[in-house]
C-alpha cells in the first residue's frame, strides 16, 4: 500500500465513521437476540391458540428486524472487508444503506400504528377524541417519513448527508414527539381505567412503568441521534446509533405483548400448577376407566366368537395396567 493512500485513509478517520458503524452493528445484533428471545417467549406462552392478529405482527416485526440486520450488516461488510482501502467506494453509499432507512421507517411507523391500535381498542366505550387525535399525528408523521426517504435517495457520497440535515432532525424529532404523545395517552387510559381492585390496580401501574420506559428508551435513543447529528455532521456516529433506532421499537413493543406474562403474579402462577396437577390427577382415571370400559363392551360382543381368549387377554391387561379397575370390570361383568 502506498503511502499517499495510507494518509488518504487516515483523513478519513474510519473509527468515528466505519468503527462507529461496526459498533452500532454490533449492539443491533444483541438486540436482535433480544427480540428473538421476546418473539420466542410470547410464542410460548400463547401456544396451542391458532393464528391471530398478534401473532402475525410479532412474526411481521420478526422479519422486518431480520432484513433490517441483514442490510446494515452487508453495508459495513461492503465497506470494510470487500473493498477495504478503496477509496472511492467508501466516500459512496451502498443501496443497503438506503434500503435499511427504508426498513427503519417501516418498523417505526408501523410500530405507532400498532401503538395507536392498542389506544383505540382500550379506548373503547369512551370518547374517541384521543385515539382520533393521535391517529391524525401518527399519519402526519408518515409524510416527515416519506420525506425522509425522498431526500436519503438523492445522496450518492457521504458528504451529501450534510445537505439533508433537515431531513434528519424532522424526521427524529417527529419519532420523539409521537413517541411522547403514545406514551401519554396509553398511561391516561390505563390511569382512568382502574377499578379500585389492588391486584388490576397493581398491573395496571406496572404496565403503565412499562410504557413509560419503553417510551423514554426509544425517544432517548432518537434524540441522541439527533444531537450527534447535530453536533458532528462530519462522522457516523449518529448513523451508529440510528441503527439502534429500529430495534428498540421492536423491543419495545415485543415487551408490551409480553408485559402479563413478565407480571402475573407468582400466586397466581402457582395457583394455575395446582389447578393443573389436580386435573392431571384425576381425569386420566376417569379416561382410562371410561376407555376401558368402551373396551370391555367390545369384548363382550366377541365373545360369542372366543369367550375364553376375549376375557383372559382383558383381564390381565387390566391387572397389569389398574389393579383396582378389575374388580368393576368383573362385578360389572358378572351383573349381566
Amino acid at each position: 500500500m502506498s503511502s499517499s493512500t495510507q494518509d488518504l485513509i487516515l483523513q478519513l478517520h474510519l473509527g468515528n465513521t466505519f468503527g462507529a458503524l461496526f459498533i452500532g452493528v454490533t449492539l443491533a445484533a444483541i438486540l436482535f437476540g433480544l427480540s428473538n428471545i421476546q418473539a420466542f417467549v410470547y410464542f410460548q406462552s400463547h401456544k396451542g391458540t391458532g393464528i391471530s392478529f398478534h401473532k402475525l405482527v410479532v412474526a411481521w416485526l420478526w422479519i422486518l428486524d431480520a432484513l433490517h440486520l441483514f442490510l446494515i450488516v452487508h453495508c459495513v461488510y461492503y465497506y470494510l472487508v470487500a473493498h477495504y482501502a478503496d477509496i472511492n467506494v467508501l466516500t459512496e453509499i451502498v443501496w443497503s444503506f438506503k434500503l435499511q432507512i427504508v426498513i427503519d421507517v417501516i418498523i417505526v411507523y408501523g410500530v405507532h400504528l400498532l401503538y395507536f391500535h392498542r389506544i383505540w381498542i382500550i379506548a373503547k366505550g369512551r370518547s374517541k377524541v384521543l385515539p382520533i387525535a393521535v391517529g391524525v399525528i401518527i399519519i402526519s408523521g408518515s409524510g416527515v417519513a416519506i420525506a425522509l426517504i425522498w431526500a436519503i435517495y438523492q445522496c450518492h457520497v457521504f458528504s451529501d448527508l450534510i445537505k439533508i440535515e433537515w431531513a434528519t432532525f424532522m424526521a427524529l424529532g417527529t419519532i420523539t414527539f409521537v413517541d411522547f404523545v403514545i406514551a401519554s395517552s396509553l398511561c391516561y387510559l390505563l390511569a382512568i381505567s382502574r377499578t379500585g381492585f389492588s391486584s388490576t390496580d397493581s398491573m395496571l401501574t406496572k404496565l403503565m412503568a412499562y410504557i413509560i420506559n419503553t417510551g423514554c428508551l426509544t425517544s432517548m435513543c432518537s434524540l441522541s441521534a439527533m444531537i450527534t447529528c447535530a453536533v458532528m455532521p462530519h462522522n457516523f456516529i449518529f448513523l451508529g446509533v440510528e441503527f439502534l433506532v429500529a430495534k428498540l421499537y421492536v423491543n419495545s413493543f415485543l415487551a408490551l405483548l409480553n408485559a402479563p406474562y413478565y407480571l402475573q403474579p407468582a400466586t397466581e402462577t402457582n395457583h394455575s400448577a395446582e389447578v393443573h396437577m389436580h386435573h392431571g390427577i384425576y381425569r386420566p382415571e376417569l379416561n382410562v376407566i371410561a376407555s376401558q370400559g368402551e373396551e370391555f363392551q367390545a369384548s363382550r360382543k366377541s365373545t360369542f366368537k372366543h369367550p375364553g381368549d376375549d376375557v383372559i387377554h382383558l383381564t390381565r391387561s387390566a391387572m397389569s395396567r389398574r389393579p383396582i379397575e378389575v374388580t368393576v370390570e368383573t362385578n360389572s361383568f358378572s351383573s349381566v
